[in-house]
């Protein structure tokens, strides 16, 4: 693999871990009411998903496993996402201490799908080179 991509890759399973160990420092914190549980285990889940199978993405053994691994990161990024919503609009936490934890989980959709979609175009553009 190309010395680039790797240190792509490396960047983004680090910033991925550090996204879990943000989730994990957040649902910590969070006030030991009922909805607060709930939903902390909700996210401790999804968002620390988020790191495990971006390292999974990239072990895949083929573009298509890679693809389908990276459609599993998204589902998660985007169900933290909706976590960290109810957290904010529920007001069990304030929306200035989630602001750049919403922020980084928006960015890092986006940086998935973008990869995803790459992907698909490489595959669809070789397919069509045979």
């Amino acid at each position: 693999m190309e010395k680039t991509l790797m240190k792509e890759y490396k960047s983004l399973q680090d910033r991925t871990k550090n996204y879990a160990l943000r989730i994990i420092r957040l649902v910590s914190s969070l006030p030991k009411t009922t909805e607060a549980t709930a939903i902390g285990r909700q996210l401790i889940r999804s968002g620390t998903s988020v790191a495990a199978n971006t390292r999974s993405a990239f072990r895949a053994r083929s573009k298509k496993e890679f693809i389908a691994k990276l459609g599993i990161v998204i589902e998660e990024t985007d169900e933290s996402m909706l976590w960290l919503e109810l957290l904010k609009d529920s007001k069990i936490v304030g929306e200035n201490k989630l602001i750049n934890l919403l922020q980084e989980t928006n960015e890092l959709v986006s940086i998935f799908v973008s990869i995803v979609k790459s992907s698909k175009n490489k595959t669809q553009s070789h397919k069509s080179d045979l």
